[in-house]
Parts: C-alpha cells; structure tokens; sequence
C-alpha cells in the first residue's frame, strides 16, 4: 500500500519524516537511510523522489518556507479581526497584536524554528561552495517574509489611517532583522520575559516610522 503513493505525496511524506528526523538531531541525523527507515520505504524508493541529501534538504526548506508563510498569514488574519483603531496609538495596538502573535507561534514549537536556522545556514555553505540552487533556499525564506510583512505593515497602517515615513520594505526588513535576533537569543537562553521586553522596544521603534495622515490632505507614501 505504501509503494502505490503518487510520487508527489510520496515526497512529501519523505519530507515530513525528514524534517521529523532532523528536529529531534539536527541535519546530521538526515541520511538517505534514516530517513528510509523512518519512513518505511527501501533506499531505491527515497534515491527514486530525490537525487540526494541535498536536493531533500531543499525541499525541506521548501517546506518550512511555506510553513512559516502561512503561520504569519494566520497571526495577520487574526489581527484583521481586532476592533476598529486609529492613529499611531491604534497602529501600535495593531502591531504589538501581530508580533506577539508571532512569537507565541514561535515559542509554541522551538524545534522547528531552530531547524529553520539550522537549514538556512548549510544554504548559505552551499552558496559559498559554488552550489547556487541550494543556496537560494536562504534568499526565498527571507523573501516570503518580507513579502508578508510589508503587506502586513501596509494593511495595518491603511486601517489606523496612517503612513509610512520609510519605504514599508525597508521597514519590514529591518524589523524582521530584529525579531531574528531576538528569537535567536531566545533559542539559547529562554529568557521569556526579557525577550518580551525586547519585542516591546520593536513595536515602539516600528510605529517610530509611522504618522497620522492630516484630516481631508492625504501624506505622501515613502516609495
């Protein structure tokens, strides 16, 4: 029953199990073998959906990259639900709203968010080594979420009827620069309520970069 899967559910059972595997020992304990075992299938079936290590390592970023897309599409959505607020007060409400909601998602499964680090690291030795497909797995993680932040950050400052003073991808970048740090911190000392503090002075420096639009006279957007 196993062998008769459609190769594309094949790989993403593959997948899974990998990242199972490597959540519990790091990317070293991803082996075309471990993860045969794991899975319950022969080597010939893992080596028939991937050529190697390396191209399931990829689709393994793949995976976290559309994980951590649609986490913060769900933490934005419930955002979306909040009341009705407005000015740099009510951005700032909005904001804090959605990276808490971040951080709970986080904190929620440390494991996986280490992996995330520990994958777009190996991308980047890729990319050093001469290896560019691998190493682009790095630069799509970090453009999804600066996709989903900017878009974040316009919606967000269209309802409290506000404005950027910096092109809200600028912003967007340099924020998630900080939450990295941040996590990363975190991941090593699980000092919650210092961090919390921390994400606190993000909020604030974010809604820095915004003001109110002036009644009937709308304000120019950074482009």
């Amino acid at each position: 029953m196993l062998n008769k899967l459609p190769v594309d559910e094949r790989r993403a059972q593959l997948v899974e199990c990998a990242l199972d595997l490597a959540e519990r020992g790091g990317i070293s304990a991803v082996t075309v073998r471990a993860v045969a075992a794991h899975a319950g299938v022969s080597l010939g079936m893992v080596h028939y959906c991937f050529e190697g290590k390396d191209e399931l390592l990829a689709a393994m970023a793949e995976r976290l990259v559309l994980e951590l897309s649609a986490s913060a599409r769900q933490v934005f959505a419930a955002v979306r639900e909040a009341p009705e607020v407005s000015g740099v007060r009510g951005l700032r409400e909005l904001l804090q709203s959605g990276v808490d909601g971040m951080w709970s998602t986080m904190e929620a499964n440390p494991n996986r968010r280490l992996l995330t680090y520990e994958i777009t690291t190996h991308a980047l030795r890729f990319r050093a080594a001469g290896s560019p497909p691998t190493g682009a797995v790095a630069d799509e993680q970090y453009a999804v979420m600066d996709a989903e932040v900017s878009a974040f950050l316009d919606e967000c400052a269209e309802r409290t009827e506000t404005t950027w003073t910096e092109p809200v991808a600028v912003i967007a970048h340099r924020s998630l620069a900080a939450l990295d740090g941040l996590v990363l911190r975190w991941l090593v000392d699980r000092n919650t309520e210092a961090i919390r503090a921390e994400l606190d002075e993000v909020v604030l420096a974010i809604t820095s970069k915004a003001v109110e639009k002036p009644p009937g006279r709308p304000v120019p957007r950074a482009s």
